[in-house]
């Protein structure tokens, strides 16, 4: 259904008809509010192992990835940060001229954040599972959730090594911030030929949509879901992914690209009630004693069941569904207006959740 949808939006974007956008708008708005009651009814129960669980951001390694490592091919494994599979898709064709393209799915595991879901795919553990295994690294960080990410490289070596396949000479980590990282991948990818796994991750979509919420120009350049595409679209177009991609395609790898969450653009504000040690992003929080609307989030209160880490008596999660966004009761309205129409991620909807995992062998 998400997929239908997203090619939907590209089309209508294309005929520019506001009466069919706001249709498909219309018909994005229900879907998430019953992908939200499909989320709160069944997720719990995927992470008990059930067997009807999609694929999750834990098992995007031993599903797309090992295989071919186990073949002996080279993988060049790609997270970039904060891409939707609508933004996915306006960048697939500009691929295909050099690579025969097959794509699949996962569901990201909740909270739709870097430092749960990254961490989730690196390591093939769920944030509670991370907790208990690497409990110095986690805790230490925790303070700062920031700092939550920076033993990716560790995870997927002792992932991989756990799943038996043996990486010879090791395996290479390289995390792009900047252009000047991102020109020097690029360049080096014929030297990275010894290693058998190259592990990249892009921070370029998710900066940018921090970035929006802070600049009034970001805001007008990019007003809508079909500005943001639209935006995507010519920055990969242009980007030193599409050169490093296109310099691994005259190799014999398999690129394995995928994201950690999408967003989605908060238009409208609940209230939830914390003190003030509560965590501070917009779509969720945690926190001791945490209340919200029930109509409005996924109130977790046993963060276990969840496969996330709990903090003791009275610690609890509150996601937020659909398009919500958290608010404290205080100033209400002044952050209401800041932050009404701002791009994104952390809770429960269809664009932060349901992401593409694209597995790209050279022609």
């Amino acid at each position: 259904m998400h997929r239908q949808l997203c090619e939907w939006d590209i089309e209508i974007a294309r005929l520019r008809d506001a009466g069919l956008s706001q249709m498909i708008e219309g018909q994005r708005r229900e879907c998430n509010q019953e992908f939200g009651r499909f989320i709160a009814r069944d997720y719990a129960r995927w992470i008990a192992e059930e067997s009807d669980s999609p694929p999750l951001s834990v098992d995007v390694v031993p599903e797309f990835v090992v295989p071919y490592l186990e073949q002996g091919r080279q993988v060049f494994f790609i997270v970039v940060d904060c891409l939707r599979l609508d933004h996915w898709m306006v960048i697939e064709p500009q691929l295909a001229e050099y690579f025969n393209i097959k794509r699949s799915y996962h569901y990201s595991v909740l909270p739709t954040a870097t430092p749960f879901s990254r961490n989730a795919i690196f390591s093939g553990l769920f944030p509670n599972e991370i907790a208990r295994k690497y409990g110095d690294i986690w805790h230490n960080a925790d303070k700062n959730e920031h700092s939550l990410n920076r033993n990716e490289h560790q995870y997927i070596d002792d992932q991989v090594t756990d799943m038996g396949v043996e990486l010879k000479p090791g395996s290479h980590y390289v995390k792009v911030l900047d252009t000047g990282e991102a020109q020097g991948l690029t360049r080096k990818v014929p030297s990275l030929k010894k290693w058998p796994l190259v592990s990249v991750v892009y921070n370029f979509l998710d900066m940018l949509v921090h970035g929006r919420a802070q600049s009034d120009l970001l805001k007008e350049m990019v007003p809508n879901e079909i500005a943001f595409r639209a935006l995507v679209q010519t920055w990969f177009g242009n980007s030193s992914l599409f050169e490093t991609l296109k310099a691994i395609s005259r190799t014999d790898a398999v690129v394995v690209l995928t994201t950690d969450h999408g967003s989605v653009r908060g238009t409208r504000a609940s209230v939830v009630h914390g003190d003030r040690d509560t965590s501070s992003n917009l779509r969720y929080k945690y926190g001791r004693n945490l209340r919200s609307e029930d109509k409005d989030a996924l109130m977790i209160n046993d963060p276990e069941a969840y496969g996330l880490p709990s903090a003791g008596l009275g610690s609890n999660f509150v996601i937020a569904k659909e398009d919500f966004y958290f608010v404290y009761p205080t100033n209400f309205n002044e952050y209401q207006r800041q932050y009404k129409d701002s791009f994104q991620h952390g809770g429960i909807s269809l664009e932060e959740m349901v992401l593409p995992v694209a597995i790209m062998e050279p022609k």
